[in-house]
């Protein structure tokens, strides 16, 4: 009687040194692989600048210098948010400007202020409408709006280039676009020999114990703080200072038993609107044991 193996026999083997094999390639591949989690404080809101951490603009700048940047569809994807990230902007600039009682330098541009509240939370379209480009570019020039917001010129400084028809956004106009989160963001790039994968999970403060454990295999955890929003309150809950809240945030994620084998980078960011603010906005007020340097 042969001892030869069967088809089936010869089958199977083959079927398990083929998994086998792959394994293997998991494995080296796993070895080559780095898996980062991006974690911080983030607002619902989009405008301003507002409630950001700096975690979509980490993505985006890797995409930028390791993936070849953006291709012109991507960039056309843009262009609503930046469309609607430019009214809403100075809509809350308009707001702000009524609580404080300040009043336009000139009262002919009430016609413009009514045009920007007449426009939907979004901006729909390939082109930002006539009318609401010169709306901003008029209110932006305007005495009593440059004395309520003497920062974050981004896009109303280049309200001009934007509002044309033709308009493609450029790296820093995607670099400063803002939209919520949702959902989880995966970003993969390439350096030498070893393959990058970013991860940004949105969401709201309340859902977080939900995914977290989901990550519990990551390399390492890069925690961005804006530094700058110590005076600042939760979006969602106007009781909570942001900084606290971050604090809150980064000793639960370092006391955690699914991160128990993960480093943590702590990415302080926003550091120059902290030094603007700190003259005017001390953070004593905030944090009374903070003392500070003494001069």
């Amino acid at each position: 009687m042969g001892c030869g193996m069967s088809t089936e026999e010869k089958e199977g083997k083959q079927r398990n040194e083929e998994i086998e094999n792959q394994l293997k390639r998991d494995k080296m591949m796993q070895r080559n692989e780095i898996k980062m989690l991006l974690l911080g404080v983030e607002n619902l809101t989009t405008v301003l600048g507002a409630g950001e951490s700096g975690k979509s603009t980490i993505l985006k700048q890797m995409k930028l210098i390791h993936e070849g940047g953006y291709s012109r569809d991507e960039r056309e994807s843009f262009k609503e948010i930046i469309f609607s990230n430019t009214v809403q902007s100075m809509r809350v600039i308009l707001e702000a400007m009524e609580s404080l009682e300040l009043p336009l330098d000139d009262q002919r541009a009430e016609y413009h202020v009514q045009t920007i509240f007449m426009q939907p939370a979004q901006i729909e379209g390939d082109s930002l409408p006539p009318e609401v480009g010169n709306a901003i570019e008029a209110l932006w020039k305007d005495a009593g709006v440059q004395e309520c917001f003497k920062r974050s010129r981004d896009y109303f400084d280049s309200i001009s280039r934007i509002a044309q028809p033709d308009y493609l956004p450029s790296d820093q106009d995607v670099l400063r676009s803002r939209v919520k989160t949702t959902g989880i963001t995966e970003t993969t790039f390439i350096i030498g020999d070893l393959t990058y994968r970013m991860f940004d999970v949105g969401g709201q403060r309340s859902e977080r114990k939900k995914w977290i454990h989901c990550f519990e295999n990551v390399t390492t955890i890069l925690f961005l703080v804006a530094i700058s929003e110590y005076d600042q309150l939760l979006f969602e809950d106007e009781t909570v200072n942001r900084m606290q809240e971050a604090l809150t945030l980064f000793d639960s994620i370092c006391n955690s038993r699914w991160f128990i084998k993960t480093s943590i980078i702590l990415f302080l960011n926003k550091i120059d609107r902290f030094k603007e603010k700190l003259p005017v906005s001390p953070m004593k007020n905030y944090f009374p044991d903070y003392e500070g340097i003494a001069p």
